[in-house]
């Protein structure tokens, strides 16, 4: 019987170039193709095109739907080709991080303060508290990660997703918009499921979206109330409504996403990316209940997070106008598209300086805090990702294919 032959990865690239992953940034998709074709797998055995790829058809007769046959590689070539990726992205990833962490002066500054902070002792328990924070952070990300992609491989344990999202955080540290960050993902499933996954990958960042969208939106809704339309009641209540309005369209496109496929179809340039969102109506409403509830636990550790930082280099906001503030500030941060991990940095740090010196803090304790809680979350965990980066299944794959 007639096999297909195996499907190399420049046949791939070359002639199904919208297969590559896209960028999401922190919940707001900026792009939604991404993503493995359905008939290929880039990196386990070859899969068969449509009709058949070489089985017998039910007719009897065998499929004449090939795979392009490739060169034949000599045998450990492909090993060594992942090695060598795998080294370079490593190293990548520490000059990075030594160039974000150590050598830039704003971070490296905030770096100083944080060991300071943590050393002394009236910021120590304040830090301490954030840092042991971290854990709980990315633990409620994989928690709800597991949850996704259980609907894809039900035996989807745990420990595979925190390793796809501690991998993700390294690989998306060390490429453009990030795309590894959602490429671990995908690559962690089966072969067979990374399609689909695209769609799981969407539908986590949107809910993470969703939370930081109604809770920044309350956020906002306190500084625009009590600082630009102070006295125009009329104004407030428009404004209020608007954004009430706003929530509930944020929330259709989680609970309604026929919608948003139906949406698709209608726009000719997005139809293409309608095959990477079809599992998110296969998704019941108990599920989806469960990933909202996790992006708003998680959601509400960055925050608290922040505030402890915010406390232990001086800033006295109150309580309630300093959630405000941070809420605006995430907020912000998640609409503003990023090429990288270091690109987010500015964003929320003049988003953070400007809302808090509306509440009469100074903006330095206010960058300090706010560069702080990005190396603890991003920087630190993207290093603890190097140590779990050889245990993906796309290069456990490749080195049980040698």
């Amino acid at each position: 019987m007639v096999r297909a032959q195996r499907l190399h990865i420049d046949n791939v690239v070359l002639q199904h170039p919208h297969v590559l992953p896209a960028h999401f940034n922190d919940g707001v998709a900026h792009n939604l193709g991404a993503g493995v074709d359905a008939h290929n797998d880039l990196f386990g055995r070859g899969q068969p095109l449509h009709g058949g790829g070489g089985e017998e058809a039910g007719n009897g007769h065998l499929s004449q739907s090939y795979a392009p046959e490739g060169p034949r590689r000599p045998p450990g070539g492909g090993n060594a080709w992942v090695t060598l990726a795998k080294i370079g992205i490593t190293l990548l990833t520490l000059g990075l991080l030594y160039h974000s962490v150590f050598a830039a002066p704003d971070t490296a500054a905030a770096w100083r303060q944080l060991v300071a902070a943590t050393l002394s002792g009236a910021g120590r328990g304040p830090v301490l508290a954030a840092l042991a924070l971290v854990p709980l952070n990315w633990g409620l990300e994989a928690w709800k990660w597991q949850r996704l992609a259980r609907h894809l491989e039900p035996r989807h344990s745990y420990g595979r997703s925190l390793r796809a999202v501690l991998v993700g955080l390294t690989l998306g540290f060390a490429t453009p918009n990030r795309v590894g960050d959602y490429a671990a993902r995908i690559l962690e499933l089966h072969a067979r499921r990374r399609l689909d996954a695209v769609g799981a990958v969407f539908l986590g960042r949107y809910a993470q979206l969703v939370a930081t969208v109604l809770a920044g939106g309350a956020g906002l809704l306190y500084f625009i109330w009590n600082f630009y339309l102070a006295g125009y009641p009329a104004a407030q209540v428009g404004v209020a409504l608007a954004f009430g309005l706003g929530g509930a369209l944020a929330l259709l496109p989680l609970y309604r996403s026929r919608l948003l496929l139906a949406l698709l179809v209608l726009v000719k340039p997005l139809r293409r990316f309608r095959r990477y969102l079809a599992i998110m109506p296969t998704y019941p409403a108990g599920a989806l209940h469960a990933v909202l509830g996790l992006s708003g636990l998680r959601y509400a550790v960055f925050c608290a997070q922040f505030l402890l930082l915010l406390h232990a280099y001086g800033t006295r906001a109150a309580l309630g106008p300093g959630l405000a503030a941070v809420a605006g500030t995430f907020l912000f941060k998640s609409l503003v598209p990023s090429l990288n991990a270091l690109a987010d940095v500015g964003v929320r740090e003049l988003s953070a300086t400007h809302l808090f010196g509306l509440l009469g803090q100074p903006a330095l304790p206010v960058l300090s805090a706010s560069l702080s809680l990005w190396v603890i979350n991003i920087a630190l965990p993207s290093a603890l990702g190097l140590l779990w980066l050889p245990g993906l299944r796309v290069l456990r794959e490749a080195k049980n294919q040698r």
